[in-house]
């Protein structure tokens, strides 16, 4: 059996406190593992701190950018129709060029030389006016042709006779084959 005597009790007694006495001379208290928690806790701090000046940087840009939006929105002529920031439907490359979405590339006019009767100096003319879709010129009034004509230096009853509203019609509606053997 063990410890019977006195003595032994003591050597067990003496065995323990030296054992903890070791035990507290070679650990390091905690101390490591708190540095490494201090500096996690920096790192921490720096990352959120760069990150927040990231999302404030992203949104003042963000804001610049809408407001400049609005600039060319309201600046936009009064015969044109806005670009379309988004769009539910699926964009196609007949989309833009049919339905009238904003002409080639998404850009806000068609390729208006493609009527008979309108070559690219008279289209850059048109466009300076204000007019840079089929369906604005599918759209013109009589007394609107003839402003125009006068405009644009043509003899009169030009549109009318070339049949412009027709022509830009059949073309945004996707009929151009109906159109090419009509006009060539």
């Amino acid at each position: 059996m063990l410890f019977q005597t006195p003595t032994q009790y003591l050597v067990l007694v003496l065995c323990l406190v030296a054992g903890w006495l070791f035990g507290l001379a070679s650990s390091s208290g905690g101390r490591k593992w708190r540095e490494r928690l201090r500096a996690e806790e920096v790192e921490h701090k720096r990352y959120r701190e760069e990150a927040a000046a990231e999302l404030k940087a992203r949104d003042t840009r963000i804001h610049e950018l809408e407001a400049e939006r609005d600039r060319a929105l309201r600046a936009a002529p009064v015969g044109t129709a806005p670009v379309a920031v988004a769009t539910a439907t699926p964009v196609t490359a007949d989309t833009h060029r049919h339905e009238g979405l904003g002409g080639w590339f998404g850009w806000g006019r068609d390729n208006l030389s493609r009527i008979r009767g309108i070559d690219e100096a008279q289209e850059r003319e048109l466009n300076d006016r204000g007019i840079k879709t089929f369906k604005a010129i599918e759209t013109m009034s009589p007394d609107d042709e003839q402003a125009l004509e006068v405009q644009l230096r043509l003899p009169a009853g030009t549109i009318a006779r070339d049949g412009w509203r027709e022509q830009a019609a059949m073309i945004r509606e996707g009929r151009d084959d109906e159109h090419v053997r009509r006009w060539g």
